[in-house]
């Protein structure tokens, strides 16, 4: 290894990059690269660094969507039917939010002795926050819901299942390349 290049600070050009390869592994390669690219600095070209970012990033829109079906539940008028499918989504998604938080506390922990069992304990819980979402959105199926409310959620826990789901490729990449 050349010692003059080691402390050379990678382009922002070479890391976005970089994500946007990592990315075309994904189900979302553009929700993926667009979620992530404004982090190209802190990612550089580090698939843990990437995986974290992506963790990180879902994580963050499902507390903000968590906050919004909490401020959409209290408004009047909703039908019962309408209240429960809140209800149980925001269960799911405190759900899904601990799961996303377990697996960020544990990718600090990757380099130690115990690496493989802690990737998988990642991976298992990221994919519980999947089914925790696909769970929330089958709430909202079904004429008897209010249009506007109906897509609104959807819309937003079909973006955070879809970032869950890059995420989740992006863990398995790493998991690859540790393993």
């Amino acid at each position: 290894m050349n010692l003059s290049s080691a402390g050379r600070q990678i382009s922002p050009k070479s890391s976005r990059e970089f994500i946007r390869t990592s990315c075309t592994s994904t189900t979302y390669p553009k929700l993926c690269f667009d979620s992530l690219s404004i982090h190209a600095g802190l990612i550089q070209t580090s698939p843990q660094l990437l995986a974290h970012a992506a963790l990180n990033v879902t994580l963050s829109t499902a507390k903000s969507t968590t906050a919004m079906m909490v401020t959409l539940s209290k408004r009047h008028g909703l039908a019962p039917r309408e209240v429960e499918a809140m209800q149980d989504c925001m269960e799911e998604m405190t759900d899904t939010i601990d799961e996303l938080r377990k697996s960020i506390k544990e990718m600090g922990q990757i380099n130690g002795p115990n690496s493989a069992l802690i990737i998988n304990d990642i991976q298992t819980w990221v994919s519980a926050a999947l089914t925790d979402e696909s769970t929330c959105s089958d709430g909202f199926q079904g004429s008897n819901m209010n249009g506007s409310l109906k897509t609104a959620v959807r819309s937003k826990i079909v973006t955070i299942a879809h970032l869950t789901s890059n995420a989740l490729a992006l863990i398995n990449n790493y998991a690859s390349l540790h393993g």
